[in-house]
């Protein structure tokens, strides 16, 4: 559950209080009615649900709010499982405000009858935007430059104008992430399960890669932005780092898990890449590995 906390403020629907461990007594939201109860994130008009929201809402559904939940925790987990689904019998609906759904049991949850529905198109641009200000703070040093007033010459940094980007997934947000990188005159490489077609191509001035090795090898920055399932799992490893070059960064946007972490520590410690500019780790948060490293939001800078 925690997992889908982070995700959005509507998290499930059920006719019966969808709260494991809960009653209509402790939960404060005493009500006879028949309406299904909706657990929320928070009531907040900048980060959960809006208040005019909130009202037009209440119509239709009794809200628990999810700090409610939370005094519950001895009887929460890290994922929906078994018990949690036999305790809600009249669960419609998990609902995760996001692209990925990796963090949910799609086979136990459907066993179920549950629904399970996510905003597949909701971050497409914030997340490609992400990627670009992530490569553009690793490439010049804007993290961890340690003096706002004078820059030595080894902390300029490297071109991002004219350099090659080499893309691991170009479906929505890989391609968005093509459509700014032109913007800076950069060469784009791409490796995807599918070739995109050539008119697609064209727009962007992209260049497929059948093998990813190819990619690797040519590209200055590669950026990750494939979904976690278990043929991507640790896609980038020991093997895919090597083949990079030493002045080249990686950036994941993807799942932490898509990178092995411990191969990607070794990788910096020893110079065989540049840099790596993260969203996204595994575990998070990754703990300091090297002389810079900086957090905004939901982003890690490693170097």
């Amino acid at each position: 559950m925690a997992a889908l906390a982070r995700t959005g403020p509507l998290l499930q629907v059920s006719k019966k209080l969808p709260v494991l461990g809960l009653t209509r007594q402790n939960c404060k939201q005493s009500t006879m009615s028949e309406r299904p109860y909706i657990l929320s994130s928070k009531l907040s008009d900048t980060e959960g649900i809006q208040r005019e929201h909130a009202e037009i809402i209440k119509k239709h559904f009794n809200i628990i709010w999810f700090d409610e939940f939370l005094k519950n925790k001895e009887e929460l987990a890290n994922k929906i499982q078994v018990k949690l689904l036999q305790s809600l019998p009249r669960l419609k609906a998990v609902v995760s405000s996001g692209v990925g759904v990796d963090h949910l049991h799609l086979p136990l949850i459907s066993s179920f009858g549950v629904k399970v529905t996510n905003t597949p198109h909701l971050v497409d641009n914030a997340t490609a935007d992400m990627g670009m200000a992530l490569m553009l703070a690793s490439a010049r040093n804007i993290a961890t430059s340690p003096d706002t007033q004078y820059m030595p010459w080894n902390w300029v940094g490297v071109e991002v104008t004219g350099a090659t980007l080499g893309i691991i997934g170009m479906g929505r947000i890989g391609y968005k992430v093509a459509q700014r990188a032109k913007g800076f005159d950069m060469k784009i490489l791409y490796h995807n399960r599918n070739r995109r077609t050539e008119e697609e191509e064209r727009v962007v001035d992209a260049s497929y890669c059948a093998k990813i090795d190819d990619l690797l090898w040519q590209s200055d920055f590669v950026m990750v932005v494939v979904n976690l399932t278990p043929q991507t799992l640790k896609l980038i490893g020991e093997r895919e780092l090597s083949l990079m070059k030493p002045t080249g960064t990686l950036v994941n946007i993807s799942r932490g898990a898509v990178v092995d972490q411990d191969a990607l520590v070794k990788a910096l410690q020893n110079g065989t890449i540049r840099a790596a500019a993260l969203d996204v780790t595994d575990p998070e948060p990754l703990p300091r590995i090297g002389e810079g490293n900086w957090r905004g939001g939901a982003t890690d800078v490693e170097y």
